[in-house]
């Protein structure tokens, strides 16, 4: 495995737990990517556990929200694994800040390889659970996967969707399509010539006064002391320009009505992509033979963010609900 240069400090955006043991692991996927995560165990319990991969957000890092899931379901009673996907954070993969839909897939299913064989996990009460656009990558992965017993999904997006269509469909026209990939080809070409990647930018900072909801409840998050890390892709310059060109044709969520296994997506009523979260429910039980095991829940009031970290407002009391009812 690659060798992965590893933080030894606690540099999270959330404050650690006296009631958990954390460690940093290495694991890799079958690319041969080494990926970097941080292991949540219950101090107080041993025996095997049902244990839980979480990753998320797209362009965020485990010392971010996924780490404060992983580390609350921890102290829950699950052990955890918050881990940093291929090309990003502490994890490695080259070139740096690029994703992909069969790769980022792959690394849930690594961290459950990672998972079973550990001696302190039942092999067969893993779950994993996806925030963001890794939300939309855990139903491709549950899909896949059939190892993977119980998926919840956070604040989801559908990245194939908002890479092809744009924010909220407004770009769901065949010219629009095709002139986005002129100047991603074309961008690709700079990039080949000058041997380097070209940043596109993480969140926007300064805030324009005329900034959308959205951008400002992304700002509140990443760009401030809530939610900033240096290693965080939204915090800083962004993903490659051309770093998610590969969903534009690539869609993630066409056989989720497939998924046996149970499922439990969590959106709040006030988030701007709420309805990536309610068109893949649908679409994920409408015929399905396997409906039954699947679930909506809409907190309301809640913006994208509160359920980054909010932890009055992040259904805990029914994620954990979710876990025990369905990782036995």
């Amino acid at each position: 495995m690659e060798k992965l240069k590893l933080t030894k400090t606690w540099d999270k955006t959330f404050a650690k737990s006296s009631e958990v043991l954390h460690e940093k692991v290495v694991f890799h996927n079958r690319y041969g990517i080494s990926l970097a995560g941080d292991l949540y165990v219950p101090k107080e319990k041993s025996g095997k556990f049902s244990a839980i991969a979480v990753c998320g957000p797209f362009g965020a890092v485990k010392e971010q929200a996924s780490g404060l899931y992983a580390q609350t379901l921890a102290e829950r009673g699950f052990l955890t694994l918050a881990f940093d996907p291929s090309f990003t954070g502490e994890s490695g993969g080259e070139p740096r800040f690029v994703a992909s839909p069969d790769i980022n897939t792959e690394d849930f299913q690594a961290a459950v390889d990672y998972l079973s064989l550990r001696d302190d996990v039942d092999e067969n009460k893993i779950g994993i659970l996806g925030i963001c656009g890794f939300g939309g990558l855990a139903l491709n992965a549950a899909c896949l996967d059939t190892r993977v017993k119980a998926t919840v999904v956070s604040t989801m997006y559908d990245m194939s969707r908002v890479n092809a269509n744009g924010y909220f469909d407004k770009e769901n026209k065949e010219k629009l399509r095709y002139e986005k990939k002129v100047a991603l080809n074309a961008q690709r070409l700079e990039d080949y010539k000058n041997n380097v990647y070209k940043l596109g930018g993480g969140v926007v900072d300064p805030l324009p006064d005329d900034a959308p909801y959205f951008v400002k409840d992304y700002h509140d998050y990443y760009k401030t002391k809530r939610g900033y890390h240096e290693r965080s892709l939204n915090s800083n310059g962004g993903w490659n320009v051309t770093g998610t060109m590969s969903f534009m044709n690539q869609p993630i969520l066409a056989y989720t009505k497939e998924i046996r296994s149970a499922v439990l997506i969590i959106h709040g009523s006030k988030a701007h992509s709420l309805y990536f979260g309610k068109d893949a429910y649908e679409n994920m039980v409408s015929g399905s033979k396997y409906a039954k095991n699947k679930r909506l829940l809409i907190v309301e009031g809640a913006s994208h963010t509160d359920l980054y970290d909010r932890l009055n407002i992040i259904p805990f009391d029914e994620i954990v609900k979710f876990y025990k009812a369905n990782l036995k």
